[in-house]
This record gives C-alpha cells, structure tokens and sequence, in this order.
C-alpha cells in the first residue's frame, strides 16, 4: 500500500513539473517575435544613422531589456559607457568592437554574425562597421549610453 502511495505521489508530481513549460508558453507575457515584427525608430543617443528596434523593455526602467540596433555601413560608435551590463550578439554583417577611451579601428577584434561581446558596467568601448550590421543587446534595465567625450554625445549637439 505504502509503494502504491508513493508511486501515485511521483506520477502526480512529474505530470505538475511536465504541464508546467505548456502553462508556461500559454502565458499572456510569453513573447514570440519575428524579424519582420520589429519596428524600426532612429535612436536620438547614437550617431545618425543608427536604428533601434526594442523587442522587451521599456529601456528607461528596471528589468530586463532585449533590443537590436541596425547599424549602417561605414558606422562609427564613439567610445562610451553604459550603466549596467550589456550582452551583445551580431545577428548579421560584422561589427568591429574595442575596449578604450577613444575609437582606434586598429584596436577593435571584428565579430561576424554569431559574435558575442558582454561588456561590464562603465567599461569604455567603442564600434565601427565596414557594411550594415544588426546587433541584438539584452541585459537589464535601464538602459543607458555615456559618451567618454562629452562632444561625441549627439544629444548635446
């Protein structure tokens, strides 16, 4: 009797954990995004011609945040900071990424698409590209960019 109980009790807790990724994936917050979803906006704290399209956020609060920007060819990033962590993975083209003060192309290690960079809080870095690129970042929120010079900051200009 005793193994039966304990039997009945394993098979109702594996069926509980097995349904559980199903009421998971029904969830109302469950998101599910496709390439042509993303809405594309200018992004008023990079250098024009950069275009940011957010997938979770919003950016300027706390949690977590996941966003692509599309870079154009011959793009150049200024070095800059940022106040949280930020993982980035290069979803096409290739995006050439240093670590510094000051954006030196010699000094920067190119990541195709597959690349991932994860830059720690307030580490200066810097990027360029040679042909479009499409970057996807994820962390947690807010979302933040400093310039290191404060004159390659476009919403000072």
């Amino acid at each position: 009797m005793k193994l039966l109980k304990n039997t009945a009790s394993a098979i109702l807790v594996c069926a509980v954990c097995m349904s559980a990724p199903c009421a998971w994936a029904q969830n109302a917050a469950h998101t599910i995004v496709t390439s042509g979803d993303l809405k594309w906006a200018d992004v008023p704290s990079l250098p024009p011609g950069a275009k940011i399209a957010v997938i979770e956020g919003p950016l300027n609060e706390a949690g977590p945040v996941t966003f692509r920007f599309k870079f154009p060819a011959d793009y150049k990033l200024p070095a800059h900071w940022h106040p949280a962590i930020e993982h980035v993975t290069v979803i096409s083209g290739t995006a050439n990424v240093g670590v510094g003060d000051k954006l030196d192309m010699k000094k920067t290690k190119p990541l195709p698409a597959g690349g991932v960079a994860i830059m720690q809080p307030k580490t200066n870095h810097f990027l360029w590209t040679k042909e479009e690129t499409v970057v996807q970042v994820h962390g947690v929120g807010p979302w933040g960019i400093t310039y290191v010079n404060a004159a390659d900051d476009p919403r000072k200009k």
